[in-house]
């Protein structure tokens, strides 16, 4: 928390809930959990690790289910974050979005 005083970008997925619930700017970037099977997939095996679709699938089904009903800091956005969907998105895209929601919030709270 002292550092992100100074001025930081975080990630993780609970810092914008638990972490630094008072962050000046929340993004939020999600994507379907059949998109993330898909990248996933193609990541571990472009890193030459055997993948089958079906089973990463499986996996992030149920860390999905586990991380959004524990008990301690479930995954969730937090109430004041921006949601990026990135399912249809480029990586490019995500980050002219969330470049565009800083500057948004930054302009405002400097009104």
């Amino acid at each position: 928390r002292d550092i992100a005083q100074k001025g930081a970008v975080l990630d993780g997925r609970d810092i914008g809930t638990v972490i630094l619930p008072n962050a000046t700017v929340k993004l939020f970037v999600t994507a379907s959990a059949t998109e993330r099977a898909k990248r996933r997939t193609k990541q571990l095996q472009e890193a030459g690790k055997q993948a089958i679709y079906e089973r990463v699938l499986q996996d992030i089904l149920e860390r999905d289910a586990r991380d959004s009903t524990r008990d301690a800091a479930p995954l969730k956005p937090a109430k004041d974050a921006y949601v990026i969907d990135s399912s249809a998105l480029s990586q490019d895209e995500v980050l002219q979005q969330s470049l565009a929601f800083i500057q948004a919030a930054t302009t405002k709270k400097g009104s």
